[in-house]
């Protein structure tokens, strides 16, 4: 039987889960999915200075919200320093690495040295074969791993393909700060090893780093885990992802009222595609996902597609279920003074009855939320400057008349007062919109809104005819 396939995803909790990460992470959690395996979380917090508790609560939030559970206890790096230095001394001990009494200064004219001379800045192994007791005095030393020199260090990538790296350009990396700190490099070698990865599935930015992880591992007679180093995601434009093309955390698209099932759906179709098919349940990704058809070339990330996909979402889901949905978001969503700071089970009850109407006009939740302000708002209206120019223009008028003609209805439902405004506007031989209009305007303060005879039905008899009455003139 083959081993568990066991992934990771293991971010640096130095800010949000950015949207890069969250992809990273969807793809280690297809992966494991579908292999029948685990995706486990570690959080790489050994930059003391720049980690935080908030960002670490973030992070976890950010993938609950995305429906990316990982399993067993979150692993913290921070914790393992012991264990990191055990190897490091390991090493050492093993003549796989050494102490380097190397002082800053001589580390500065060695980089001065090698960029005068058109180099890459390099360590040049001064220390690499010299005893501890030619030392100098005061000088706390690193451990260096004592990396082969001549050869290549050759990568089989998942999805980059065959990389080969020449020794003699790849120095010997510090394993052991002076302080007695591990470094980044060791500790995620460390970490993957005694957690059992079996498949590495990071960003492309990690791919030179995987040269010195493999040649730790190599010094320590460990099996390398599989690697795939999938390309970042840019703008539109090309250019590498920034805050203006939305390189924004995973909590800014709930601001910005994104379903998570979208956004997954979304994400996982940057880089990595199944045919024309576009959109997909969770469980058709777990199906369907692997590493052989993640591109070599950058995604492009494109907030016209992510907000048509989510509207394709919001229209196929159960009215109850995006109620649902809208409820949940309700307190991430940018607040408005015209709109409850909560949803009773009466606001609730509105917005399910209107949701038909809405849910085809709107691609976002805040689009959705936004749409039914009409809903909530205090008489008299405000009107916006369309909807006072309809009813300025000849508009008051025909309220007038409906006002009294809808007042005399007896069965208050949408095929009945549509009944009423079609014949109004037929006597008057105007187009319906000429009569929908100014009703529009005075039940919603507005001149878009869902269909005029939904609105009269969700917002009731009495509550109708007042609108219009104050708006009649």
């Amino acid at each position: 039987m083959a081993d568990e396939v066991i992934t990771r995803f293991a971010p640096s909790p130095t800010g949000f889960l950015h949207i890069g990460g969250g992809r990273t992470a969807l793809f280690n959690w297809l992966f494991a999915r579908h292999s029948g395996g685990k995706m486990l979380l570690r959080i790489e917090d050994t930059d003391r200075e720049r980690s935080t508790d908030a960002a670490i609560a973030a992070i976890l939030d950010g993938l609950a919200w995305l429906g990316l559970g990982w399993d067993g206890e979150v692993i913290h790096q921070f914790r393992r320093a012991g264990r990191h230095r055990e190897i490091a001394e390991q090493l050492l001990a093993a003549g796989k690495a050494y102490y380097c009494y190397a002082t800053p200064e001589e580390l500065d004219d060695m980089r001065a040295k090698a960029r005068a001379e058109g180099r890459p800045p390099r360590y040049d192994g001064r220390w690499r074969e010299r005893a501890p007791s030619e030392a100098p005095p005061g000088i706390q030393p690193v451990i260096r791993l004592k990396a082969a020199q001549s050869g290549e260090t050759v990568l089989d990538d998942k999805v980059q393909g065959c990389v080969a790296w020449a020794n003699e350009n790849l120095d010997d990396l510090v394993l052991l700060r002076s302080d007695g700190t591990p470094t980044y490099m060791l500790a995620v070698v460390v970490d993957d090893h005694d957690m059992g990865v079996t498949h590495i599935i990071r960003g492309d930015d990690h791919l030179t780093n995987a040269a010195r992880q493999m040649q730790i591992y190599q010094a320590l007679d460990w099996q390398v885990p599989v690697m795939a180093h999938i390309p970042l995601i840019h703008g539109t434009d090309g250019a590498k992802l920034s805050k203006r093309h939305g390189a924004l955390g995973v909590d800014a698209y709930r601001a910005m009222g994104y379903l998570p099932e979208a956004l997954r759906n979304y994400l996982v179709r940057l880089g990595w595609s199944h045919g024309d098919q576009e959109f997909f349940s969770m469980e058709e990704m777990i199906e369907a996902f692997d590493l052989a058809h993640v591109g070599r070339s950058p995604a492009r990330f494109d907030f016209a597609k992510l907000e048509n996909m989510n509207g394709h979402y919001m229209r196929q889901m159960h009215n109850a279920d995006l109620l649902a949905a809208l409820v949940a978001a309700w307190p991430h969503l940018p607040p408005r003074d015209d709109l409850p700071s909560r949803l009773d089970a009466e606001a609730q009850k509105k917005l399910l009855a209107a949701m038909p109407g809405l849910k085809e006009r709107a691609k976002t939740l805040v689009e959705l939320r936004d749409g039914a302000t009409f809903l909530f708002a205090k008489r008299p209206l405000a009107l916006d400057a369309q909807a006072e120019g309809v009813l300025e223009d000849g508009g008051r008028a025909h309220l007038a008349v409906l006002l009294a003609r809808l007042s005399a209805l007896e069965d208050w439902s949408p095929s009945a007062t549509e009944s009423v405004v079609r014949d109004y506007a037929e006597e008057m031989n105007l187009k319906l919109g000429q009569v929908a209009q100014p009703l529009r305007a005075a039940l919603t303060g507005r001149i878009t809104s869902p269909g005029i005879f939904d609105v009269l039905d969700v917002l009731g008899r009495g509550e109708s005819l007042a609108r219009i009455k104050d708006q009649a003139g």
